[in-house]
């Protein structure tokens, strides 16, 4: 029973990313934007708005950024953490595969500028 349930509300979910504009970007946005609020959770031991003897640091609203993506560019709600600050993990490593692939890309290119000279 469950999991027809759960299976309907996967279907409500894609409807209306298929109503959006590009229901790509629209999916990708939504899973950063839970993908952050669970990081942030970890983060100061407590979820949004509870009450929570363990909890290490606090929220404070949210910031808006841009991200560039090979889909497109989103403008994700970033959460704020009054101490300590937050910045997502999907953005760290976006920075470092990118140079990745780049210095990848290179090295091909500077071998046929060698044999060239």
């Amino acid at each position: 029973m469950a999991y027809s349930n759960n299976k309907l509300n996967l279907e409500k979910m894609l409807l209306q990313f298929l109503a959006e504009e590009d229901p790509m970007l629209s999916m990708l946005k939504w899973l950063c934007e839970q993908l952050m609020e669970v990081e942030v959770a970890a983060k100061i031991n407590a979820s949004k708005s509870e009450h929570n003897p363990q909890r290490t640091g606090y929220r404070s609203g949210y910031r808006v950024r841009r991200f560039d993506t090979r889909l497109g560019t989103m403008y994700l709600f970033v959460p704020k953490i009054r101490k300590g600050g937050y910045i997502p993990f999907f953005v760290t490593e976006k920075k470092r595969s990118e140079v990745a692939l780049i210095m990848s890309s290179m090295k091909p290119i500077s071998m046929v500028y060698r044999l060239e000279r």
